[in-house]
C-alpha cells in the first residue's frame, strides 16, 4: 500500500473506531462485535507500524475509549450528570489476542525483561464495566468509572446499592490506610433477563447485552433503582503505596480477606503450557457460566517484574487478554420469516429450532439480506452454526453441509412485500430489497408511529404495544391522527385506565413544544438522522423553505449526500405527506426554527470569510450560521481570501493542509467563540 493510500485508510479506520468507541462507551448500544472491533483496530494499528510517520498522538490506538459523556463549557449542550475526579494512577486497556502463537509471544517479551523465574495469574476477563474503588480508613472513600483513563465520573452512591461491595471493611483485617483496587461490575444472566422483560413491558428499548446493561445501570441518577438491577462486582487489581504481598495472586488474596469481592476462579500458571490448558477449558465451560466472559485475562504474577516491565502509552507490558472467539451453536433453520421495517426495508429472520448460546436460549437469528442469504446457500431445513458474538442479536453464519437431507427446500427472497404485496425495489448500491408502498403499508406506517412518539423524536408517553393497539382500532394512520385522539377512545384501550390516558395527553400536550429540529427527524424522512435534521432545520430555518428546496441547495449543506438530498425531494412532492405537515402545524407543533437562533447579532466578522470543518459540540451549520449571524460569510473552501479556519476533531485533512499552506489563521472553538463575544 502507498503512503497516500495508507494515510486516507488511516483517516477512515479512526473514525470509525471512534463512533464505535461513543456507541460502546457512552450509548452502551454497540454496533459490531468485539472481534469486529479489534479487527478494525488491528488493521489500524498495522497501517501506523509500517508508516510510523502518520501515527497522531490522537489515535484511537494511543488511548483507551471513555465512557464521560461529551459536555462543553462554552455551548453549554449538555448538563454534567455526575461529578468527575482525575484517576491517582490512570487507567489503562489490555492488550489484547486471538491467537495462542500471539501468548507465546507476550511470554518471550516477558522473557527478555525478566532476570529470573516468573509465573502466570490466569482469571476470567468479566465482560462487564470498569471501576476503580478508593478505600480510605477501611471506608469506601470514591467509585470512578474508567472515564477517559485519567479521568472518571463519582458513581459512588450507585456502587453502594451492590451488596457484594462492602461499604465497611472487616474490622483487624490488616488492611492499608488508603488503597485503590479496581475490577469490573456486570450484571449476571438472570437479572439481565429480568430486566428485559421488565422493559418490554413498560415498552422500552430492552438492553442488547449484559455489559450495556450493567454500564447503564451504573449511570442511572437514582441509586434507588440501581439496587434493583441485580448488579455485581468482582475485583481483580490492587494498587497499594506499600506492598501487602510479593505476588498479584496473594495480593488478591489479602483483599479478599477484607470482605472485596475477588473471583475464586484465578489460577496461577507455571508455564504457557498450563496458560493454554487454563484457556482451553473455560472456552470450553464459560457457557455454563452465570455471567458473560469473553476471554481470559494473562498477567505475570510477580509484582516487582511487573513494576520493571512498566506500561506503553496504552496499556500494561505484563498482562494480555486472550479473547474467546465468538460463541456459536448448531442447529436446525426451520423457517424464513420476511419482516418490513419502519423504512420498507425487508429483512429476512430465521426461525430456528431452540438452542442455547451465551447464556440465553435462541430461536431467531438475522440472515441480514438477499445476498448473504445466496451467499450461505441457505435452505430451509439446514442445520446451520448461529452465532452471538459480543451478545448483540444473534446470526447465521454458515451451514453445515454435512448435515442436509433430502428434506430441505431452497429458501428463496421474496419478489413482493410480504405483508401488503407491493413489488420489491432494490437501489443498485445498496443490499437490501424496500417495500416502496410507503404510506399504505401497515408495519412502515405502524413503524412510523413508533419513531415518531420516540425519546429522541417527539417523546410522547406511548410504546410499541400502544402503537398496535391504535392501529389496530383504526385510529391511526397518519401521523396527525395521534392528536386527533380523545380521552373517551384512549380508555377502549386495553389495560388504559384514567391515569394511563392523562399521562399520554399531557405528553401529546408537550410535544408541541418540541424544537423544529426533533420535529424534523421524527417525520421519518429515509436517511435524515438526528444530527442531519439540525443541520437541515439550521440551514433552511422552517419547513416549508425545506419543502421548496431544489436538488443543488441541499447537496450545499455538508451532512447531506445525493442520496438524502433526492430522498427529501421525494418526500416532499408528496402531496399527502405535504397534507399532514400542515396538519401537524395546526395543531401546533413547531415548523421552524426558533427566531433566536437566527437573529443576526452583530458585524463583528464583517468583511471575512470563515470556512468551518470537523466536529463541534454543535452542528456545523449551526457555526455556519453564527458565522453569518455575526456579519461573516462562510466558506466551503480555503483560499487566498479566507480570514480563518475554525477547526473541530476529525476536521479535513486535505483543507488544515492549505490553509497552513497560504497562512491562513487557524483557530480552535473556543477561540471562534471567544471572537464573537459567546463567553
Amino acid at each position: 500500500m502507498k503512503k497516500k493510500e495508507a494515510e486516507k485508510r488511516i483517516v477512515q479506520l479512526a473514525a470509525e473506531l471512534e463512533r464505535h468507541n461513543h456507541n460502546y462507551y457512552v450509548l452502551n448500544a454497540p454496533e459490531i462485535t468485539d472481534f469486529q472491533y479489534d479487527l478494525l483496530m488491528m488493521e489500524l494499528q498495522q497501517l501506523e507500524k509500517m508508516f510510523p510517520e502518520l501515527l497522531r498522538k490522537d489515535s484511537p490506538t494511543q488511548k483507551v475509549g471513555s465512557d464521560i459523556l461529551p459536555y462543553n463549557e462554552i455551548a453549554g449542550s449538555l448538563p454534567r450528570q455526575f461529578e468527575q475526579y482525575p484517576h491517582r494512577y490512570p487507567m489503562l486497556s489490555l492488550s489484547n489476542t486471538y491467537s495462542l502463537d500471539e501468548l507465546s509471544s507476550f511470554n518471550e517479551r516477558v522473557e527478555k525483561g525478566s532476570a529470573s523465574p516468573y509465573t502466570f495469574s490466569c482469571e476470567l476477563k468479566f465482560d462487564g464495566t470498569a471501576i476503580c474503588l478508593t478505600y480510605k480508613n477501611g471506608r469506601l472513600m470514591r467509585a470512578l468509572t474508567r472515564g477517559d483513563g485519567s479521568v472518571g465520573d463519582d458513581v459512588t452512591r450507585n456502587v453502594l446499592q451492590i451488596p457484594s461491595v462492602p461499604e465497611t471493611l472487616k474490622d483487624g483485617s490488616g488492611y492499608p490506610d488508603e488503597f485503590e483496587i479496581r475490577g469490573e461490575i456486570y450484571m449476571p444472566y438472570k437479572a439481565f433477563d429480568k430486566l428485559n422483560r421488565q422493559r418490554e413491558i413498560e415498552e422500552e428499548q430492552p438492553f442488547a447485552n449484559p455489559r450495556n446493561a450493567a454500564a447503564g445501570s451504573l449511570k442511572l441518577l437514582d441509586p434507588k433503582l440501581v439496587k434493583g438491577r441485580g448488579l455485581e462486582c468482582t475485583l481483580y487489581h490492587l494498587i497499594v503505596e506499600e506492598p501487602v504481598a510479593a505476588t498479584h495472586i496473594e495480593a488478591l488474596q489479602k483483599a479478599s480477606s477484607w470482605g472485596l469481592p475477588v473471583s475464586g476462579l484465578v489460577k496461577e500458571c507455571i508455564n504457557l503450557d498450563e496458560v493454554n490448558e487454563y484457556i482451553n477449558r473455560w472456552d470450553s465451560e464459560r457457557k455454563n457460566l452465570p455471567y458473560a466472559t469473553d476471554g481470559i485475562v494473562v498477567k505475570v504474577n510477580q509484582l516487582a517484574l511487573q513494576a520493571s516491565l512498566g506500561y506503553t502509552a496504552k496499556s500494561p507490558r505484563w498482562a494480555t487478554a486472550y479473547k474467546f472467539k465468538p460463541e456459536e451453536a448448531l442447529t436446525k433453520l426451520v423457517s424464513i420469516d420476511y419482516q418490513v421495517g419502519r423504512t420498507g426495508a425487508v429483512t429476512p429472520v430465521a426461525n430456528l429450532e431452540p438452542v442455547q448460546l451465551s447464556g440465553t436460549k435462541v430461536k431467531r437469528a438475522s440472515l441480514h439480506n438477499a445476498d448473504q442469504m445466496q451467499l450461505l446457500d441457505i435452505h430451509i431445513g439446514d442445520y446451520v452454526y448461529v452465532e452471538k458474538g459480543g451478545e448483540i442479536i444473534p446470526k447465521i453464519t454458515r451451514v453445515e453441509p454435512s448435515r442436509r437431507g433430502f428434506d430441505i427446500v431452497e429458501a428463496v427472497f421474496p419478489s413482493h412485500c410480504p405483508v401488503c404485496g407491493a413489488p420489491l425495489v432494490r437501489d443498485e448500491d445498496e443490499a437490501r430489497h424496500f417495500c416502496p408502498n410507503q404510506d399504505n403499508c401497515p408495519p412502515q406506517i405502524k413503524g412510523k408511529f413508533i419513531h415518531f412518539i420516540g425519546r429522541k423524536a417527539m417523546g410522547i408517553n406511548a410504546g410499541e404495544a400502544t402503537v398496535e393497539q391504535l392501529y389496530s382500532k383504526g385510529y391511526i394512520r397518519e401521523l396527525s391522527d395521534l392528536y386527533k385522539l380523545t380521552p373517551e377512545l384512549l380508555l377502549t384501550l386495553d389495560k388504559w385506565k384514567e391515569k394511563s390516558v392523562s399521562n399520554f395527553i399531557e405528553s401529546l400536550s408537550k410535544s408541541r413544544e418540541v424544537p423544529f429540529e426533533r420535529v424534523l427527524f421524527a417525520l421519518g424522512i429515509r436517511h435524515i438522522g438526528e444530527t442531519t435534521a439540525k443541520s437541515i432545520a439550521m440551514r433552511f430555518g422552517d419547513i416549508w423553505s425545506i419543502s421548496m428546496a431544489t436538488r443543488e441547495e441541499l447537496l450545499e449543506i455538508d451532512d447531506v449526500g445525493a442520496k438524502l438530498a433526492d430522498s427529501i425531494l421525494s418526500y416532499f412532492s408528496n402531496p399527502l405527506h405535504m397534507r399532514i405537515i400542515k396538519e401537524l402545524e395546526e395543531y401546533g407543533l413547531q415548523m421552524k426554527v426558533d427566531s433566536g437562533k437566527k437573529t443576526v447579532q452583530s458585524d463583528i466578522l464583517k468583511g471575512m470569510t470563515i470556512v468551518i470543518s470537523g466536529n463541534f459540540s454543535i452542528p456545523r451549520d449551526e457555526m455556519k450560521f453564527l458565522v453569518e449571524a455575526n456579519g461573516g460569510k462562510a466558506g466551503s473552501s480555503i483560499s487566498g481570501n479566507t480570514a480563518y479556519m475554525v477547526a473541530g476533531e476529525k476536521c479535513g485533512p486535505a483543507k488544515l493542509e492549505k490553509a497552513l499552506k497560504l497562512g491562513v489563521q487557524i483557530i480552535d472553538e473556543t477561540q471562534f467563540f471567544e471572537m464573537i463575544n459567546k463567553i
